[in-house]
């Protein structure tokens, strides 16, 4: 986007063009006006829409330019915190709502795509999570044991079932979870602008939100060339929040993450890399992901930003780590790259935040962004419409609360990562 091969990369090549849209312009009004055109946002927009609200999305840039459009693709259920630890940070009572709301996530996210016919390579084959050395095996078993007590169909594989379905690698083993799977991630966000017109949505890009604040018995956002007089206001910006929102952006840590495209594999080698179809990503505390898209190419990921010298570390680091995982690629490199940024919490779980009378906000996916980012957008949407009460909410209510050192984690995440790749496999 913005002639930036770097900022959507093969995702911005393979998607199929995003519904013509236009900057906001004069006055308008509406029901529920919302600022992010990505999951979230969308998803909210989407489900108001199709109950009779009328919506005007507001995108300082294009739909998906933040990280919707940019990430790796995996559909996961559940976030970072282990599922017994979930009633231990959020309360008796939250937790398990959490995790429920959660666990079912991706089947939502797959039957949203079938209902509107969204073209993003959806594939609900589950994913592997694959373990580093022996605290890795055992971090994945005690993840799998914590799901299935709960009933989730999750499976430890040991390291030849986990090589079988690699195609290749030396993990120790993997977590199987059959609820999950992969998309095209800006395709799919994509779809889901496309479904929420449809609806009857108006979505207007090129139109960064420049006031916010209530007026009447409402709230009015203003733009450069117009504003929006809406009852309610959702704001969806995660990681890509601006200043007028800026204690969301200083209540999380953005990390960097990359991700690296081969061309289209030969049909000979492609057969035997993740036959399955499953999205993958290991333990490591710099960890690596990979996944297969519809035309073969392989897309390789870790954390790291590829500016300046960076991207030549970053770029050596993971021609090295795909050879070593997948030896029949020797030669195969990378035709593409592309980066973007993951909003951190200090609990590695997303905040719900009152930002006054009828004015919602949800932030803080990290790194879990596809499954919860939809169904939490529509539970906003439930709130909205007097479905859902905020008591009722997947999430507490919590106030704006500032990470501690946030630049200081951010400079960390960079340069650590950076760091951890020159010299992985070298010492």
């Amino acid at each position: 986007m913005r002639n930036d091969p770097r900022s959507h990369g093969l995702w911005e090549v393979s998607a199929p063009q995003a519904p013509v849209t236009a900057p906001l312009s004069g006055a308008a009004e509406a029901d529920v006006v919302v600022i992010g055109a990505g999951f979230t946002g969308l998803s909210a927009a989407l489900h108001l829409a199709e109950a009779g609200k009328s919506v005007i999305v507001l995108e300082a840039d294009q739909i998906g330019f933040g990280a919707s459009g940019r990430n790796v693709g995996l559909v996961n259920a559940g976030m970072w915190v282990l599922p017994e630890a979930m009633p231990q940070a959020l309360g008796p009572v939250y937790g398990p709502r959490l995790l429920a709301v959660l666990g079912a996530a991706p089947a939502e996210v797959f039957a949203l795509v079938r209902r509107h016919g969204i073209a993003c390579e959806a594939v609900a084959r589950g994913t592997l999570h694959c373990a580093v050395g022996a605290a890795g095996l055992a971090e994945i078993t005690e993840r799998a044991r914590q799901w299935a007590a709960l009933g989730a169909p999750v499976e430890v594989l040991d390291a030849s079932d986990t090589a079988r379905r690699l195609g290749g690698g030396r993990y120790a083993g993997a977590l199987l979870d059959r609820r999950a799977g992969t998309l095209q991630p800006l395709a799919y966000v994509r779809g889901l602008a496309r479904a929420a017109r449809m609806a009857g949505a108006r979505i207007c890009t090129e139109s960064p939100a420049t006031g916010a604040g209530p007026q009447g018995a409402g709230r009015r956002v203003t733009t450069s060339e117009g504003s929006v007089q809406a009852a309610w206001l959702i704001v969806a910006t995660d990681a890509y929040t601006g200043a007028l929102f800026a204690g969301l952006r200083r209540e999380q840590v953005a990390l960097p993450y990359f991700n690296m495209a081969t061309p289209p594999l030969p049909e000979g080698v492609r057969a035997g890399i993740l036959p399955g179809g499953e999205g993958c990503w290991d333990t490591r505390a710099v960890l690596s992901s990979f996944r297969m898209d519809a035309a073969g190419r392989l897309v390789f990921g870790s954390v790291g930003r590829l500016g300046w010298a960076d991207r030549a570390i970053h770029r050596a680091w993971a021609l090295r780590a795909l050879h070593r995982i997948f030896p029949q690629l020797s030669g195969i490199g990378f035709e593409s790259d592309w980066f973007g940024r993951i909003g951190m919490t200090a609990d590695a779980l997303p905040r719900l935040h009152m930002l006054g009378k009828n004015a919602l906000a949800i932030a803080g996916y990290n790194g879990r962004g596809i499954a919860p980012g939809t169904v939490l957008g529509k539970a906003l949407a439930e709130h909205v419409l007097g479905a859902r009460a905020i008591e009722a909410m997947p999430l507490p209510v919590r106030p704006v609360t500032p990470a501690p050192l946030r630049l200081a984690h951010e400079a960390g995440y960079s340069i650590g990562a950076a760091a951890a790749h020159l010299l992985a496999d070298r010492i």
